[in-house]
């Protein structure tokens, strides 16, 4: 509502003054009905494991062995509560089944209300999931193998609704146990090893199927493939989900029919192999089968069998660290990475597009799995006389040294520094478009391109064989227009791979000099083209002799011109 003060209000004569004044206040709705409407009351979603597992009731030693369930409540990422709410749990469903206890999250109280009921209050609600409270669930004296029942969590708070959860609890059930394999951790580029994936199930039934779950990076590779098995791929990794038929007995161990090959391809260099097993249909492994997922060769299927003799397993334990196991592999590889840079001319006030970037030659992909780090940078000098006006996304504008530009700044940079995703495949690489504003003409200015490290104080790239083309130029107006020979070995060139001084130009102090732009971010990249090699700039010194001497030329043609007409005049 738009309040009328009173050097907009219309002349009122000063008698009526009052009177007016009365009647404005009493034509004016209410402050309360002229506030905005207030928004839905917030929805928050109670959860956990749809079902949980106890082992059964067993009488001395340490007593019965204990199942977790944790129970979460989730909210909009944007959506915080900040009063007090109680969840209530319902656990007359599992008197003769479970006995519970509660471990709730701090700053969160659990108390028994009632026979069969408990309650968890606390404060406050955070965005996205958090924990209540883990219940400790243990098989209840004269349970039974099978026995089953349900808690029941619901929520309630004020000015927010609560959606209920239902779990289910059940006395017994499979343990299934993958072992470790020995496997060698550095091995070479061809090497191969077999893996016979081995389980034991550690519970007290039997599973009914189960599905066997293999993830590789990469640099590493299964060369069999089944029909029971759905194969996925993509940048980094493959997966292979594979049902298995038949019963898998309590206390029995289980090995393949036949052992997998687990072979370190030619690209291979930092690598991951991944086996898990779990029961089949329990929605359990990493996710559901995409439907995108191919299918191995007909006939061929992947079978699982007893053990010729026993196998030494891991005690039981319920953590699913007992149902997978990851390997990771150090193979002695190397990767050339390749920069290349471009040529561009143009008038001044012109903007022109240089694509830069580099290449991964191999053989070795590079992936940082584990940290997700990027593997390395692209680090471009803008040439002189010329104005970045715009970077792609991702691009971080730097000072001419490399350091922090002042905070605030929001300018263009002279230098622009631009990290790789944390893999790189062989035959992948970086390929990025500067739009460049030439701001002053200065023939064959030149702009540096290095591929490096992702951290300026640690430049190389440890497994990069070829140092010396990691760098490339952007020339600007160059004499010839096109490539000349590679830059010369100098500080900043070679092992380093850190980017040297710019060959000197003619006027100008680098890149900004002109005019000031802003930099655009999300500007398109653009997939290289050709053999993506080296592109260098034909020195300055060269142009400027060029031009020198086609300077003299034309001075000396006018003076023998202008002497002619007037020999004949005379």
């Amino acid at each position: 509502m738009t309040r009328l003060l009173p050097r907009t209000a219309p002349p009122i004569r000063a008698g009526g003054l009052v009177a007016a004044t009365a009647l404005l206040l009493a034509a004016a709705p209410p402050a309360a009905a002229s506030a905005a409407p207030t928004s839905a009351a917030p929805v928050f979603a109670l959860g956990g494991p749809a079902e949980t597992a106890l082992h059964p009731y067993a009488e001395g030693g340490d007593g019965p062995k204990r199942s977790t369930a944790r129970i979460t409540v989730t909210g909009a990422d944007d959506t915080a509560y900040e009063g007090e709410f109680t969840v209530t749990f319902d656990l007359t469903g599992v008197a003769a089944v479970a006995d519970v206890a509660f471990e709730p999250e701090a700053g969160i109280e659990c108390a028994t209300t009632a026979p069969g009921s408990a309650t968890c209050t606390g404060h406050g609600i955070s965005p996205g999931r958090s924990t209540v409270t883990d219940l400790l669930l243990t098989a209840a004296k004269g349970s039974e193998q099978g026995g089953t029942g349900t808690v029941r969590v619901t929520g309630e708070a004020e000015g927010a609704a609560f959606t209920p959860f239902t779990t289910q609890v059940t006395v017994g059930g499979p343990d299934l146990v993958m072992h470790r394999l020995p496997f060698d951790h550095e091995p070479v580029p061809g090497q191969k090893q077999q893996a016979p994936i081995t389980f034991t199930n550690r519970g007290s039934r039997a599973a009914d199927g189960v599905l066997l779950t293999l993830r590789h990076s990469r640099g590493l590779d299964i060369p069999q493939r089944y029909s029971n098995c759905a194969y996925t791929t993509d940048e980094a990794w493959t997966t292979a989900r594979c049902t298995v038929e038949g019963a898998f007995e309590a206390g029995a161990t289980y090995t393949l029919a036949a052992p997998l090959t687990l072979k370190t391809t030619d690209r291979a260099y930092r690598d991951i192999f991944t086996y898990g097993i779990h029961e089949a249909g329990t929605g359990t492994g990493r996710g559901a089968t995409p439907a995108r997922a191919t299918r191995g060769t007909a006939g061929d299927v992947l079978r699982a069998v007893p053990a010729p003799r026993p196998m030494t397993a891991r005690a039981l334990d319920l953590e699913p660290g007992d149902n997978e196991h990851e390997a990771d592999f150090r193979t002695g590889n190397t990767a050339d990475f390749v920069a290349y840079g471009d040529t561009a001319s143009g008038e001044a006030g012109a903007t022109v597009t240089a694509r830069v970037g580099f290449r991964n030659d191999g053989p070795a992909w590079i992936g940082h799995l584990r940290s997700g780090e990027s593997v390395a940078a692209v680090d471009f000098t803008v040439p002189q006389g010329a104005t970045v006006t715009s970077a792609p996304e991702g691009c971080q504008g730097v000072s001419a040294e490399g350091t922090a530009l002042p905070s605030g700044w929001s300018g263009p940079a002279p230098r622009y520094v631009c990290p790789t995703p944390a893999t790189v495949r062989d035959g992948g690489g970086l390929d990025l478009s500067f739009g460049l504003r030439i701001d002053k003409v200065l023939l064959g200015a030149v702009g540096r391109v290095v591929v490096r490290g992702p951290e300026l104080r640690a430049a190389g790239l440890p497994f990069d064989p070829e140092p010396g083309n990691n760098a490339a130029r952007v020339v600007l107006n160059g004499a010839s227009g096109g490539p000349s020979p590679a830059p010369s070995e100098g500080p900043g060139d070679g092992a380093s791979g850190t980017p040297g001084s710019a060959t000197p130009t003619p006027g100008g102090a680098g890149a900004g000099t002109g005019a000031g732009g802003t930099v655009a971010p999300g500007a398109a990249r653009h997939t290289a083209t050709g053999d993506g090699g080296s592109l260098a700039a034909t020195g300055s010194s060269t142009a400027m002799v060029a031009s020198g001497l086609a300077l003299t030329a034309l001075t000396a043609g006018l003076v023998l011109f202008l002497g002619a007409r007037r020999h004949r005049r005379a």
